[in-house]
């Protein structure tokens, strides 16, 4: 009898045992699975953070930046490769062309200031094509040909006293004279009309060029600056408002073909453009701002921009 209650005593006492351990291994199962869950939930935290850091698609090699800011010489301030390369960590152009992560863009900021390039009253927070890194003198004429293609929107602009969105030229294609032919025609500087003039105008996109005013002009009369004036200009159907768009800029000899999101065309083919091969040229994209508005500003953001010859 004494030996059947110590076996029924050690029963009970093995079954409490195992129920014990049963629920402390549950209890310890319960908080490892606890603690892999909040693993994952911050590993994917952090996938996510990662994925929502973004990088512009835009190769700076051959391509010098003016800021609306002067340097010591009182001169707009220039960065050219390869110190453009590192700009967003150069001081003095964060606040003018800086990378904003979440949308994958440059930002190229602008504002009425004293810093103006010659020529121009407006400011300008602006690219300049150099074919050779550093040198303003190797540039290309429309026989060689060339192709520019951006993808951009506006972030933010303000208003003049009308209400009316205040004018940004965003891309740009600028004549230059050699340095034989500024001689030639005894200019101080190497300076010739822009061929090509893009805006966003209101939310629209608006393209102005240059006609000669004496279609019989030749040699170096086609060189003097007052031997050009501006067309009518041109305005794209679609409206492009504040949303993403594609502006491609296409050049040949004697022709410049213009495409706004694959979808528009306008096509300059003319004695006018087929003169203006006497020119060499480079490309210009950014925020060339087109007001002295007190209290004006502009930012636009470039997602991709890409050049070819």
């Amino acid at each position: 009898m004494k030996n059947f209650r110590k076996d029924i005593l050690f029963s009970i006492v093995l079954i409490v045992f195992l129920s014990v351990n049963a629920t402390s291994q549950n209890k310890k199962s319960s908080v490892t699975d606890s603690e892999t869950k909040i693993e994952k939930r911050d590993k994917k935290k952090r996938k996510k953070k990662r994925k929502k850091v973004k990088l512009p698609d835009i190769d700076l090699s051959h391509w010098k930046v003016t800021l609306p800011i002067t340097n010591d010489e009182g001169k707009p301030l220039e960065i050219s490769p390869p110190e453009i390369l590192d700009f967003a960590n150069i001081e003095e152009a964060k606040p003018y062309m800086y990378i904003d992560s979440t949308k994958g863009a440059i930002v190229f900021h602008a504002m009425p200031t004293e810093s103006k390039t010659k020529n121009t009253k407006y400011t300008r927070s602006e690219l300049r094509e150099q074919m050779v890194p550093g040198d303003n003198n190797v540039n290309w004429t429309f026989e060689q040909g060339g192709t520019m293609k951006g993808k951009i929107a506006i972030d933010e602009v303000s208003k003049d006293k009308n209400g009316k969105y205040h004018r940004i030229i965003i891309m740009q294609i600028h004549g230059r004279l050699t340095n034989e032919q500024r001689d030639l025609i005894g200019e101080d500087d190497n300076n010739a009309p822009p061929i090509l003039k893009i805006y966003w105008d209101d939310g629209k996109i608006r393209v102005k060029t240059k006609v000669l005013k004496n279609l019989n002009a030749t040699g170096d009369e086609l060189l003097h600056e007052d031997a050009w004036d501006n067309d009518e200009g041109f305005n794209f159907e679609q409206k492009v408002g504040f949303g993403k768009f594609t502006l491609e800029v296409k050049v040949s000899e004697g022709k410049m073909v213009i495409v706004l999101n694959n979808t528009e065309y306008k096509v300059y083919e003319s004695i006018h453009m087929k003169k203006w091969g006497i020119f060499e040229n480079y490309f210009k994209a950014g925020n060339y701002f087109q007001t002295r508005d007190e209290g004006a500003y502009a930012k636009v953001r470039f997602y991709e921009l890409e050049v070819s010859h």
